[in-house]
């Protein structure tokens, strides 16, 4: 059989048999290092034909929050993070909320009792930290020591009569544990660092080491791709999916591991979900693309050329390479997330920009959800004004808002006003009014009839000439272009706000 480019990746899968999993928390609250894993995967699944599986991880009840459900199915959507099995899509490994196999998990750790693939520990927490104090001291690991690996059917008598109630530990196999990341190569654990660990409290409630890989082997999961943070758990993971295995769960085959290099912030540490800039609502807020900032999020350890920052997800998802993840830390740069971002909104069609500029202006107060056909107008014709300004879609809100809002609800800017609207800018708003009393309202006549009256007559520099009028019609010291900007106020609007600046300069 020819060998095929991909086949160190697939490992003898078909491409459409891939399958992949982003399995999220409920706690209201996604960051990028999330969205980062869920792009990664969704790119993965999608450039090879395979499937992308959500599946909820809500065993910690604590950290649940009922509006996290539905917060994560909505983020997911908004970014276009679609997939194929989950809720509210179905599929035919269901339930996919964690919560909701709990039966799942005590079958099988009955099976793994059964075959002696794990065992019942009855030691206390004060027995376990004074064991491992003792190996600390001798300087041997202290890791959990196998002490209840081989108790006598005596032993384990005594224990219950004490009234203990014993956790459930995987026995670990004798031997070096090896396997080949798709990011970072061959990675090798050796036994003496990979103590039993614990599957089951000893109140019955099963953990993540135990329902993660349960849950991949039953789902058919044949990648995972997941955060550098959980690599120390992955050899143990790979011993609990063989001994899935030997009890006959699952396929039988172990998923390929990649590991995502971390996302670091300011200080060079990695970056908290407490960190600013970290959660996803903030860029939904500030009015951020999904294209641009999933574009930005995609460059932090991968990169589609040498050259190039910019691309659709179409044109990332044909390009994905697994192999092509750089596995050292990525540096979140808000600079370079808005940049990017900037590039989408300038690639947007000038109808779409000005469709997704409505619910930020909506939500200011600005225009009602579904704006009249001559507020669309106006919207319309200001789009070309401020399409290559704006980074933000956020943004509209003040570079547009003096179109839109109510003459009795129009403020200047008290910072601007204080800079601008001194010394000779009363003169400069009268004798503006004066030029465009009577002037054809287009954009060419009012530029004309300002120069001749500012420049020309009053032998004002450009920026002493407009600065003033700028402030006054749009009430900071920043706005789209001034001329365009009197056009599409209008003559009454335009001449109104001259003559009220006018009278408080």
């Amino acid at each position: 059989m020819t060998e095929r480019p991909d086949d160190d990746v697939l490992g003898g899968l078909e491409p459409n048999q891939v399958r992949v999993r982003f399995p999220p928390s409920p706690t209201g609250l996604l960051t990028v290092g999330n969205i980062r894993s869920a792009l990664f995967n969704w790119a993965f699944a999608r450039h090879y034909g395979g499937k992308l599986v959500l599946r909820i991880e809500d065993t910690d009840t604590a950290r649940n929050t009922e509006e996290g459900y539905q917060y994560t199915y909505d983020s997911l959507r908004w970014l276009g993070l679609t997939w194929d099995e989950g809720p509210e899509v179905g599929g035919d490994f269901g339930p996919y909320l964690q919560s909701e196999r709990m039966d799942v998990y005590a079958d099988v750790v009955a099976k793994l009792l059964a075959a002696d693939k794990a065992y019942h520990c009855y030691c206390s927490q004060e027995e376990l930290d004074q064991r491992r104090e003792a190996a600390r001291t001798a300087g041997e690991h202290s890791g959990y020591d196998g002490h209840c690996r081989t108790l006598t059917e005596e032993q384990v008598k005594a224990y219950v009569d004490e009234g203990r109630r014993p956790v459930v530990r995987l026995r670990m196999p004798d031997r070096p544990i090896v396997f080949d990341d798709l990011v970072r190569g061959e990675i090798t654990f050796l036994p003496e660092n990979l103590g039993d660990y614990v599957l089951v409290r000893a109140n019955g409630y099963p953990l993540y080491p135990l329902v993660n890989p349960v849950d991949d082997a039953l789902m058919g999961i044949t990648h995972v791709l997941r955060g550098e943070d959980l690599l120390p758990s992955t050899p143990r993971q790979i011993a609990l999916y063989e001994a899935l295995a030997d009890v006959g769960i699952g396929s039988g085959r172990t998923p390929r591991f990649g590991h995502l290099p971390f996302v670091m912030g300011e200080g060079n540490k990695r970056l908290s979900k407490r960190d600013k800039g970290s959660g996803l609502g903030e860029y939904m807020e500030r009015g951020f693309l999904p294209e641009g900032l999933l574009n930005y999020l995609a460059l932090l350890g991968w990169s589609i050329a040498d050259d190039r920052d910019v691309f659709t997800m179409d044109e990332m998802i044909k390009a994905f390479d697994i192999r092509k993840v750089n596995s050292n830390a990525a540096r979140f740069d808000p600079k370079k997330c808005e940049a990017i971002n900037a590039a989408h909104m300038r690639m947007l069609p000038a109808d779409e920009f000005g469709s997704r500029m409505i619910p930020f202006l909506a939500a200011a107060g600005l225009l009602p959800a579904e704006p009249s056909d001559e507020q669309l107008a106006v919207l319309r014709a200001a789009v070309p004004l401020v399409q290559e300004r704006m980074n933000t879609l956020s943004e509209s809100v003040d570079m547009l808002g003096f179109l839109f809002v109510d003459e009795d609800a129009f403020t200047v800017d008290p910072d601007a006003a204080a800079k601008v609207l001194t010394g000779d800018a009363g003169a400069v708003l009268e004798a503006s009014a004066k030029a465009l009393a009577d002037v054809e309202w287009t954009t060419e006549a009012i530029e004309a009839a300002l120069r001749a009256s500012l420049i020309d007559g009053l032998g004002l520099k450009p920026k002493n000439a407009f600065g003033p009028v700028r402030v006054a019609i749009s009430g900071r010291r920043i706005s789209p272009p001034l001329f365009e900007s009197l056009e599409l106020l209008g003559r009454e609007k335009s001449l109104h706000r001259l003559e009220r600046a006018r009278r408080t300069a």
